[in-house]
């Protein structure tokens, strides 16, 4: 299976940007260990991306691949909810 790309917007260092990186890591090792390429993108050093990939609320999720795209907005504290909605790991 080839590796999932997310992607997580975030701004600065914010307790809801924070615990959004924590709860991604979390998720990552326990349901997708070495299975996904991750990143995460602070949108106050750039915010121009905000606009160029459609990012409307922060924390952000997106699963670029596999396509199709999917978007995740929230601290991602509801594990469940996470891997139902980008369809990875258990939830798929």
């Amino acid at each position: 299976m080839a590796p999932r790309k997310l992607i997580l917007y975030v701004a600065g260092q914010t307790p809801k940007s924070l615990a959004a990186i924590a709860n991604l890591e979390r998720i990552c090792a326990e349901h997708l260990p070495g299975q996904y390429d991750g990143e995460v993108i602070d949108l106050r050093k750039n915010p121009k991306l905000a606009r160029e990939h459609s990012i409307v609320a922060i924390p952000t999720l997106v699963r670029e691949l596999p396509v199709p795209l999917r978007k995740l907005i929230g601290d991602l504290s509801d594990t469940h909810k996470v891997l139902v909605n980008l369809s990875i790991g258990d939830g798929a």
